[in-house]
């Protein structure tokens, strides 16, 4: 599950955005709405979709009713021509933990119940204050077996 530790550099996003909560999720509702749309983004960099999330300070995961904000993105070279109803995002440059999901999106709260509460608390690392993401390859299937997803996780 776990890969590797690595820095990843100031990358440009574009896409669209929900506040939500984990009890109220709309991650559905938000790529149902994104993906007709994605090809109207200009100068994205290769076919990966990121799917991101941006935390409170401090954030209580134990909180289902805690909201975030998601989002639904492709890295871009710049972000000029945003389509509308689109955003641009930058994520800081920095260290994460790389981990991979492998199966169903539905048993992703396996691999988080891991990282979070097994590899996270004895790793040495603390979270750092950066959006979190699973970076979707031509390898991720949603809700198929054998789909695959890599998840970073912020570190300091």
């Amino acid at each position: 599950m776990f890969l590797r530790i690595e820095e990843f550099p100031e990358t440009r996003l574009i896409g669209k955005k929900l506040e939500m909560s984990f009890a109220h999720n709309t991650t559905f509702e938000l790529w149902r709405s994104f993906m007709p749309r994605r090809n109207e983004i200009r100068n994205a960099h290769g076919n990966d979709l990121f799917s991101l999330q941006i935390y409170p300070a401090n954030m209580d995961f134990s909180d289902a009713s805690r909201t975030f904000e998601k989002w639904a993105a492709v890295a871009v070279g710049c972000d000029e021509n945003i389509p509308e109803n689109m955003y641009s995002l930058v994520i800081p440059p920095g260290k994460y933990a790389v981990f991979l999901h492998s199966g169903p999106a539905s048993l992703a709260a396996v691999t988080f119940g891991y990282i979070f509460n097994e590899w996270l608390p004895t790793s040495g690392f603390t979270l750092d204050d950066r959006p979190h993401f699973e970076i979707l390859t031509e390898k991720y299937r949603h809700d198929a077996i054998d789909s695959e997803e890599e998840v970073w996780i912020p570190i300091r």
